[in-house]
């Protein structure tokens, strides 16, 4: 049987407020006998007083200051007289039936008798020949103890323990609810974040409560959400890659025979017409060059490119691809600036810095758009690429060198991963930011 964890939690509490009302009861019990013997020792001190020699002589004076000390009524019975007493009728007669008083057990307040249609408990005491007044007659002492003070006296000893041991176990069993429920409550919003998990909703919840081992369950489940989140976004960027590789091997295919029948009709027409002006159609044999190249990273987009470091000069490789992206700038109005900087020897990959500077550049393009303007500068081995766009969107901002991460209607977010990706492989720091309005990007090189 499923038994919930908040009535599992009160179980144990349940049994120890009984036990907490079972030793509450026992010791008002105790307490209210204690009373009550100390009720009777005082009527008993008062009785072996007045009713043992030497004594006092018992008269109605003496019985009313003997009221005034204990509480009690008084009656003094003689044979031959008139009951003498403090009760309101001072003839009252003593009530009938009442067995003498053991002398022995002084702990009690004798049985309960009706007086006057008043309740008492009442002890009847022999009286001494020599304390009776007047007369040589013996008599008899009556010493009624009015129920409602022996109610009143018993009530409040017990009460103080009834009220603390019963109050104690109630405020004990409702912290006890409370915390339980609240522990409850927060389980079951932890399992439906579980729930969600397992439907693939990886969003981080608050972490409610104290800071206890719950709170501790909160923060390992968001963090387990957190990892699988990112093993999700690593297998899609996996099969992204893989679905590209095979598109892009029947593509490339495709393009690379029709880039190579297009460079071929180029050569063949500079060969045929040598008075012709040549350097546009370079120019289109260099952006040609430069689809073949794209093409292989298509090709390479799943693995790593093989890195083939020869000794190269990064200010002509920058040169060169800031003439490949004139001819765009100016068709979209794009104001590219660009002062050829003095040699710097490097030893690299020529290919991929090419794709490097090419990426950074076209990216700094499509960023400032038309009517916009792109700065290219190379100091001490640092390429600075700026653009006065916008910027990329707050929530891309994190992740901007990932594969597939654009924020281009038309892009498919693969220039700054392979730029990345380039810049990695020759120990170069690539490394973005806003400064002036500008989008900033840097690849400082190794010395």
């Amino acid at each position: 049987m499923r038994l919930s964890l908040r009535y599992r939690l009160l179980l144990p509490l349940t049994l120890l407020l009984a036990g907490d009302v079972a030793a509450t009861a026992w010791a008002a019990a105790g307490a209210a006998r204690a009373a009550e013997r100390q009720l009777a020792a005082q009527l008993w001190a008062v009785a072996t007083t007045v009713t043992e020699p030497p004594g006092y002589p018992l008269s109605e004076r003496v019985l009313h200051l003997m009221k005034g000390f204990s509480g009690a009524e008084f009656i003094l019975d003689r044979p031959g007289a008139a009951p003498v007493g403090t009760l309101a009728d001072p003839a009252t007669p003593p009530p009938a039936d009442v067995p003498p008083a053991p002398r022995d057990e002084d702990d009690h307040l004798g049985p309960p008798v009706l007086v006057g249609g008043v309740e008492y408990r009442c002890l009847r005491l022999p009286l001494s020949r020599r304390l009776a007044d007047p007369g040589p007659s013996r008599g008899e002492l009556y010493i009624l103890l009015p129920e409602e003070r022996r109610r009143t006296a018993v009530q409040a000893a017990a009460r103080p323990l009834i009220v603390l041991g019963g109050a104690g176990g109630l405020v004990a069993v409702a912290l006890a609810l409370a915390l339980g429920t609240g522990l409850v409550r927060r389980l079951h919003t932890l399992d439906g974040h579980t729930r969600r998990i397992a439907g693939g909703d990886f969003t981080p919840v608050p972490v409610p409560g104290p800071a206890d081992e719950v709170a501790d369950l909160y923060r390992a489940v968001n963090a387990m959400a957190g990892q699988l989140a990112e093993y999700r976004d690593a297998l899609a960027r996996a099969e992204r890659l893989r679905v590209l590789g095979q598109f892009a091997g029947g593509l490339a295919h495709q393009l690379r025979n029709a880039a190579a029948g297009a460079k071929l009709s180029i050569e063949l027409f500079l060969t045929e017409n040598p008075a012709a002006d040549p350097e546009p159609l370079r120019v289109a044999l260099r952006q040609l060059a430069r689809i073949e190249a794209n093409l292989r990273q298509f090709l390479t987009a799943g693995k790593p490119p093989p890195f083939d470091p020869r000794p190269c000069d990064l200010a002509e490789l920058l040169a060169q691809a800031v003439e490949l992206a004139r001819p765009r700038c100016q068709h979209a109005g794009i104001t590219l600036h660009f002062d050829p900087p003095p040699p710097h020897a490097f030893a690299g990959d020529p290919a991929q810095l090419a794709h490097l500077f090419g990426n950074l550049i076209d990216n700094a393009a499509d960023a400032a758009g038309p009517g916009g303007d792109v700065a290219v500068s190379l100091a001490a081995g640092v390429v600075v690429v700026s653009d006065s766009g916008a910027g990329p969107p707050a929530d891309l901002a994190a992740k901007l060198f990932e594969p597939f991460v654009t924020g281009k209607p038309e892009g498919i977010g693969l220039g700054l991963a392979v730029a990345k990706r380039a810049a990695d492989a020759h120990g170069a720091a690539l490394t973005w930011g806003r400064e002036g309005g500008r989008t900033v990007f840097r690849v400082a090189f190794p010395s």
